[in-house]
């Protein structure tokens, strides 16, 4: 079915605008004025460039909003005055202007999970998902509260295997200066110096060295353009369907690191099941809602296997295990999650479980991975530097 991005103004006179799926433009119109918005501009084809970044909101700002949205709601205030304090005390201006947009729809009479739903580079499927089934059964409150912890974590998560990331990419970064410093500053000057020893026979490796100054300090621009479209290259794998399906499928597999994140993956998807079949979601919708919020496609492809064997009539730690993605451990508590009817409470310890795993997991890897980047480091820098000071050691060496 095409899409048509449109253009418009809602009731209250805000400018809005969206991609819709429709089978030809009057349907897009007709969709829209029974919406109560006016369009301005209906097309087929390819949106207006957006530059920005992202949606401009982080997880600490959704993190703060559904707290205190929480504490107001449960207060007795209506949701219509909280959506208005919030939006005008928030310190981030597309924030501000995302919540004023929620609020209007609200005003309207939208419910707040459709309002949410119109701006989903701000709030996922999980987060929206949530609220109707708030809203649904009159917990708006305690959906909230919910969500906030569920937030919490994740953010919590997120932190580790960033923090995990930090010193091999710094170590990395430091090592390309160091020896962009040595091709370009420091080698000329030993071959300056080694020019004055008439007949001087360099040693293979000091003459390598030499060759690679000359040849980086000749064609750096090749260099650089190797770099960019290696990593150019690089993008459009992982953005490619079946070539990100093969990465997450290796990156799994992975020695250290691959268990690192085998557990993070283990520990979202509990705990994201966990929270949405707490707040009354259908596990259909729940594990539906998991696979997108993977991040991972091999976890993604394990949890929709999952999914379809639970609508033909099984249970979900069976297709799990079969997977071969989850380990024993967790499939063996789903199952007696399943049995009692307290999967949801199961699949929140599992979660609590495998996120203290990974927070020691991560500090086993930082202090294993330090040693390693600096032999690394030490063996760059210090082979050329040894391959340079070579003809001088060769040269003592005949000194009687």
């Amino acid at each position: 079915m095409p899409k048509f991005h449109w253009q418009g103004t809602s009731r209250a006179g805000e400018k809005r605008k969206g991609v819709m799926e429709a089978p030809d433009r009057d349907a897009v119109l007709a969709r829209l004025r029974s919406e109560e918005i006016t369009p301005k501009r209906v097309a087929r084809g390819l949106p207006e460039i957006d530059l920005r970044i992202g949606s401009g909101v982080t997880e600490e700002d959704k993190l703060v909003f559904t707290r205190q949205l929480a504490t107001m709601i449960d207060a007795g205030l209506p949701l219509v005055q909280c959506l208005d304090i919030l939006a005008n005390q928030t310190a981030n201006r597309a924030f501000a202007k995302v919540l004023h947009s929620v609020k209007a729809n609200v005003e309207q009479g939208a419910t707040f999970a459709d309002s949410l739903r119109r701006h989903p580079r701000v709030f996922d499927d999980l987060f929206v998902n949530l609220i109707g089934a708030g809203e649904v059964g009159g917990i708006l409150d305690t959906i909230l509260t919910r969500l906030s912890s569920y937030i919490e974590k994740a953010v919590k998560l997120k932190r580790q295997v960033k923090s995990a990331m930090v010193y091999p990419i710094a170590i990395i970064c430091v090592a390309i200066i160091v020896v962009i410093i040595m091709l370009t500053k420091v080698i000329p000057v030993f071959e300056d110096m080694y020019q004055q020893f008439d007949d001087a026979q360099l040693p293979g490796p000091t003459l390598f060295i030499l060759t690679l100054s000359h040849g980086f300090i000749d064609n750096w621009y090749w260099f650089l353009a190797g770099g960019v479209a290696l990593f150019g290259l690089l993008m459009f794998f992982l953005t490619n369907a079946s070539g990100r399906e093969v990465f997450d499928r290796l990156i799994l597999k992975v020695p250290i690191i691959g268990m690192v994140l085998r557990r993070v993956v283990v520990a979202r998807f509990t705990r994201t099941l966990g929270t949405l079949l707490a707040s009354g979601v259908p596990i259909l919708d729940a594990l539906d809602i998991c696979a997108r919020t993977a991040g991972n496609k091999e976890v993604q492809k394990a949890v929709l296997y999952a999914r379809s064997k639970i609508a033909e009539g099984q249970d979900l730690a069976g297709p799990l295990e079969a997977s071969r993605v989850f380990p024993g451990m967790v499939c063996q508590m789903i199952g007696v999650g399943e049995q009692t009817g307290a999967m949801d409470a199961m699949l929140q310890k599992i979660a609590d479980f495998y996120e203290d795993e990974v927070d020691v997991a991560v500090g086993r890897l930082t202090s294993l991975m330090e040693p390693i980047m600096m032999v690394i480091l030490g063996g760059v820098i210090g082979g050329m530097i040894v391959a340079m000071y070579l003809p001088v050691f060769e040269l003592a060496g005949h000194i009687e």
